[in-house]
């Protein structure tokens, strides 16, 4: 058995997996244009002899934390032929792209799981979730007389990419996106799209949407201030005589679009969406912002992270009120500790998706009373979302 990255002459056996583990067939242009598109340096392979057993692509992304772009391995596509099922192939990949991203410095991982336990056993945790609003025409927000004005077209990626940085900023885990991205993987012939512009001309919002089955089917919908998220949905609004309703996809969870709608009673869904993990807790701690009180605090914490070793263990966590925070491993085991987690409750704890104390009170989070306070003191208040998905 060998682990290595697939050649270019490998296409064939990768899509041949692919469309057999995730049913669907690819034929015709498309398959020349996935040949084209094809980064075999990206796909990590199981071979037996020649053969290809198992599979996942790794996708050097960044995500936003705390408002800044963080280095992160994204994976997708983990396939295996079902014969070589239950065999521990799928294990051996995710420890392998644990080592990989480590060695590259990328210092979180997501993914967006086929079977959340499955992949809870290697550390992943949910980070973020979203809403999904269906909007019968009849209960659309109010149109409103707006200053400014919505362009409805092709907006330059620029202006887009504009929009986006600053709005996905706000949340800890969006994706930073390039033109790349945006063009392969956001962007395609069939979405419409609008841009609101202030009087002054700036640009302070955009949608994406498609019209499927007389529905507005809303991919994104991005806004700096409320005069042009109303203005947005005026524009949405004059839609009415051509559709039924609207469909809202991958609102983010703290969004508040039903209380402000005359008749909030809508139909609404909360979904669990990608898991994160900490690949290197050293290096992602010490990169954050934390709440510091004056002096210089400490607790000693114990990780348990079975398949990045190098987290596994005791850390002394160090937070200055000038600025410095470290997070040093020391030697000691789990009685010696003020407070114990798994490598995915730490995730989420600072990635703001849930706190300490909840974390606490349901047992995930294990340890002294004055600790789990000191860690939610320290841990700022942060929204979670994503925008995207590999």
């Amino acid at each position: 058995m060998e682990i290595r990255q697939l050649h270019a002459d490998e296409f064939e056996e990768s899509l041949s997996l692919s469309e057999y583990a995730f049913q669907y067939k690819v034929s015709g242009e498309d398959r020349i244009r996935a040949r084209e598109k094809f980064k075999p340096e990206q796909i990590w392979g199981i071979f037996e002899g020649e053969v290809l057993s198992a599979k996942l692509t790794l996708l050097p992304l960044r995500a936003y934390i705390q408002g800044k772009p963080v280095s992160m391995g994204g994976i997708a596509g983990v396939a295996t032929w079902p014969e070589n099922r239950r065999q521990g192939y799928v294990a051996k990949l995710l420890t392998h792209a644990l080592q990989t991203m480590n060695e590259a410095d990328q210092t979180l991982s997501f993914l967006h799981p086929f079977l959340i336990p499955f992949y809870r056993k290697f550390g992943w945790e949910i980070y973020c979730e979203y809403k999904k609003y269906i909007i019968p025409v009849a209960k659309f927000p109010q149109k409103t007389e707006i200053q400014g004005s919505v362009k409805r077209g092709s907006a330059d990626i620029e202006v887009l990419q504009q929009l986006y940085n600053q709005f996905a900023i706000r949340y800890n885990g969006t994706l930073q996106r390039n033109e790349e991205w945006w063009k392969n993987s956001v962007l395609d012939e069939e979405t419409h799209q609008c841009v609101f512009y202030s009087e002054q001309g700036e640009p302070e919002g955009y949608v994406l949407y498609k019209i499927v089955n007389k529905e507005l089917v809303i991919d994104e919908f991005i806004y700096l201030n409320e005069e042009a998220r109303q203005g947005l949905w005026t524009f949405l609004a004059n839609h009415d005589s051509m559709i039924t309703g609207a469909l809202l996809k991958l609102v983010p969870s703290d969004d508040i679009l039903p209380y402000l709608l005359p008749d909030p009673r809508i139909s609404q869904e909360n979904y669990p969406y990608f898991m994160a993990r900490i690949v290197n807790a050293k290096a992602f701690v010490e990169k954050m912002s934390f709440n510091l009180q004056s002096g210089v605090q400490e607790r000693v914490i114990f990780i348990e992270d079975e398949y990045a070793p190098w987290n596994n263990g005791l850390w002394r966590w160090t937070a200055a009120g000038h600025g410095e925070v470290s997070f040093t491993q020391i030697q000691g085991d789990r009685s010696d500790a003020e407070l114990v987690c798994s490598i995915g409750t730490l995730t989420v704890l600072l990635m703001g998706y849930k706190r300490p104390a909840q974390m606490a009170r349901y047992g995930k989070l294990s340890g002294t009373a004055e600790a789990v306070d000191w860690l939610e003191k320290l841990i700022p208040q942060a929204e979670t979302a994503l925008f995207d998905f590999f």
